[in-house]
């Protein structure tokens, strides 16, 4: 596995690949990784010949007051995981690599309406800097194919609009979310979370599943079925930050004539923010 920190030498690497006619598959990551980021780039290898996995923590993303200084970082433990896949390269760019000019003089990308609301309600801004540095990452390599975890929903579905509205020639691949025994979806901010804490994390897929079950039984009052969700969620010691019901490619709030949904949730707990979503076919 190379391990590569300079554009220069990861644009040489991937102009020989393609010289030789070899496909490419993207895995963007902030580090700190666990079985869901290998998860994907397991998938990156069955989808092409060679998988850059890149490990960036990406200050625009992040607003005040979040924990951007303490998000953990383990890139040799990373890298050690990450050869033992098999991955071509891993990339980690300085921020000074990404944002030469800082982040005031940074041009952006920013994708309207569907970063709106949910993470991009509670974190303003937030999908704007994913949205930047993804741009930044597919023009650096190129990829024919970028592997992104479901559980991050609504960033799966901006970068999936933002490639179609700028005609970026990447297949976006969404890839399921790996869970712990208890449902609760594997995240790099759970390393926060003791055993106790974890235990109680996991009535946020517990209160997605009742939904969930809810929906397929023909319950079509949305707003009752967030409103006990959140509920179910705060009476388990969770802090419910929102609890929504979306139609699953545009997250436009379901209506009764929908069949193809998404339910959306992210509580807190302490000071640790989670998300979670599972999405469930209706027919009408």
């Amino acid at each position: 596995m190379q391990s590569i920190t300079e554009i220069k030498s990861l644009r040489s690497q991937i102009k020989a690949w393609r010289q030789v006619g070899l496909s490419v598959a993207l895995v963007p990551t902030m580090g700190n990784l666990h079985q869901g980021h290998f998860s994907l780039v397991e998938k990156a290898k069955t989808m092409a010949d060679k998988v850059v996995v890149s490990i960036f923590v990406n200050p625009m993303q992040f607003g005040e007051g979040e924990d951007l200084d303490n998000y953990p970082r383990t890139l040799n433990a990373d890298k050690q995981g990450l050869a033992e896949l098999g991955t071509d390269i891993v990339f980690t760019p300085s921020v000074e690599t990404i944002y030469p000019n800082g982040l005031g003089a940074q041009s952006y990308v920013d994708v309207p309406n569907i970063s709106m609301g949910y993470c991009g309600g509670s974190r303003p801004g937030h999908f704007k800097g994913v949205a930047t540095v993804v741009t930044k990452l597919f023009n650096l390599v190129q990829p024919d194919f970028a592997c992104f975890g479901e559980k991050d929903f609504q960033q799966l579905q901006v970068i999936k609009t933002m490639v179609r509205d700028l005609s970026i020639p990447v297949e976006v691949i969404g890839v399921a979310t790996t869970r712990e025994v208890s449902g609760l979806a594997m995240s790099s901010r759970n390393g926060y979370l003791s055993d106790l804490q974890k235990a109680t994390a996991a009535n946020l897929f517990k209160t997605l599943s009742y939904v969930a079950a809810q929906l397929k039984a023909g319950q079509n009052d949305f707003s009752a079925l967030c409103q006990q969700a959140k509920q179910m969620l705060n009476d388990a010691g969770l802090k419910a930050d929102y609890f929504e019901i979306a139609q699953r490619d545009t997250l436009k709030s379901a209506t009764v004539k929908d069949e193809q949904l998404v339910i959306l949730a992210a509580a807190y707990l302490g000071n640790v923010r989670l998300i979670d979503n599972l999405q469930v076919d209706i027919k009408n």
